[in-house]
């Protein structure tokens, strides 16, 4: 099971959303603070991305800016440029068309990604607020290559396949800027989710977990797929994923079952012997612990919201 793909399929909700953007200077757009993960990609000229309470960031072509937790900021063609509220709809964005004949100073790519807060895993509670990739020779190809993509199929008129085809690049583009983040990351991550994916031990326990949640996994098992003692595996998985194993366990069973009720109609006893639990009673009250309402009852607010 890869880690990474599991955390994302389960934190993702709804259908994402892009748009390819034209500018022209001078502009100045605000983007309030949303539940929302949202993205820039500069696929042409370059802009100033204004994180609220955080230094002006150059992005130029090809550099991507994330921000996971939807924080507030700006894009401008100047960090002086004054800042007017962003249209609510990206896919009626379309503005700033170059005038007179000229080419357009700017075409970003903009986009969100709908995240469940309540099935947030920790690996992406521990991003920063803003994630910033810059362009550059060998830097993350694939990332660009997606990006690239997604560009394209946005252009007018769309094409046939279209409502098929931007979901998955989406999700492609996403995966990608995880991917180049956590890769940029490595040299110097001492601790934490930043770690975690590329600690061999402890990576070998997330991927036995994310397999098969409802095993009755033990540390001593967890720690023999490790290749550590009990006590040394312990250690490490606790300070790398910030819970020991058997709390990440219940931690992971529970969220996986939230994922099963909201996208599924499996009976609840059905999914509580899935995830690991062997009565329908222990599951609920386990549930409950943690989402602060039965399972039953988070499946149907789920589906009224």
């Amino acid at each position: 099971m890869d880690v990474l793909s599991d955390v994302v399929g389960t934190a993702r909700t709804g259908r994402p959303h892009s748009a390819r953007v034209t500018h022209t200077a001078p502009f100045g757009r605000w983007f309030p603070a949303t539940s929302a993960a949202g993205f820039h990609v500069a696929l042409q000229g370059g802009c100033w991305v204004l994180p609220s309470g955080a230094e002006p960031i150059r992005l130029g072509p090809g550099d991507v800016v994330f921000f996971p937790t939807g924080a507030a900021h700006g894009i401008a063609d100047d960090p002086a440029t004054p800042l007017v509220p962003a249209p609510a709809s990206p896919g009626a964005a379309r503005y700033g068309a170059a005038a007179n004949g000229r080419a357009p100073a700017t075409v970003l790519l903009c986009g969100a990604y709908l995240l469940d807060r309540a099935a947030a895993h920790p690996l992406l509670r521990d991003l920063p607020e803003v994630i910033h990739l810059p362009a550059g020779p060998g830097r993350h190809p694939e990332l660009r290559t997606a990006a690239e993509l997604l560009g394209a199929e946005l252009r007018d008129p769309p094409r046939p396949g279209a409502d098929a085809m931007l979901p998955a690049l989406l999700d492609l583009l996403l995966l990608h800027i995880l991917r180049a983040w956590f890769a940029d990351r490595r040299a110097d991550a001492g601790g934490g989710w930043a770690a975690a994916p590329h600690a061999p031990h402890v990576s070998a326990a997330l991927r036995a977990i994310h397999a098969d949640p409802g095993r009755p996994w033990t540390v001593e098992e967890l720690g023999r797929r490790a290749r550590l003692s009990r006590a040394a595996f312990a250690r490490r998985f606790t300070r790398l994923v910030g819970r020991p194993p058997l709390a990440y366990l219940t931690w992971w069973r529970l969220t996986t079952a939230a994922r099963l009720l909201r996208t599924g109609d499996a009976p609840v006893a059905a999914i509580a012997r899935q995830v690991g639990y062997a009565s329908p009673y222990a599951f609920t009250h386990a549930f409950k612990r943690q989402y602060g309402t039965p399972p039953g009852a988070y499946r149907t607010a789920g589906r009224a919201s």
